[in-house]
């Protein structure tokens, strides 16, 4: 009997705690993904700045200066394509968790639903056999007994004893 009320006490335990479970799992999987987005991101960047140091200290004379200043120019138009793109990738992870988190919700409020239908189907007839018995319960019970304060019996004029 114990086992039994084990069993179903962890099932309705796991049940409780499966949407929670699965949205911390979504939102680490999020997470994870962006965060290793932004890390190659950063490391792209960084290798773009490393390099136009590099180039920087390559600058002897004034022909070496205009290439430099030609080159910096190529490599700021990159760096914004490279900033709209990485802007417009994590928009579209955005997009992505939104849809999924949508999509957890819908199925969480389903089996919340069917759960509570099934409770309100499991009380209807333990709500039916109840009233019954409560007036079964009520006949049997005489009625309490009145209690009296010793400032009503001496007004009406009894003693008690």
């Amino acid at each position: 009997m114990q086992d039994k009320t084990f069993d179903a006490f962890n099932e309705q335990t796991r049940q409780f705690f499966e949407p929670m479970r699965k949205l911390n799992s979504l939102m680490l999987q999020n997470m994870e993904r962006v965060s290793e987005y932004q890390m190659e991101s950063l490391k792209r960047y960084s290798q773009m700045g490393t390099e136009r140091l590099r180039d920087a200290t390559e600058v002897t004379d004034a022909e070496s200066l205009r290439d430099f200043g030609t080159r910096q120019a190529e490599m700021m138009n990159a760096l914004s394509q490279q900033m709209l793109e990485d802007a417009r990738t994590l928009g579209e992870m955005s997009l992505q968790f939104k849809a999924e988190l949508e999509q957890l919700y819908t199925e969480s409020g389903q089996a919340f639903a069917e759960q509570a239908g099934q409770a309100a189907e499991a009380a209807k007839p333990a709500a039916a056999a109840k009233p019954t018995a409560d007036k079964s319960e009520a006949a049997e019970k005489p009625a309490p007994a009145k209690s009296t304060s010793q400032a009503t019996r001496k007004r009406s004029g009894g003693s008690a004893s």
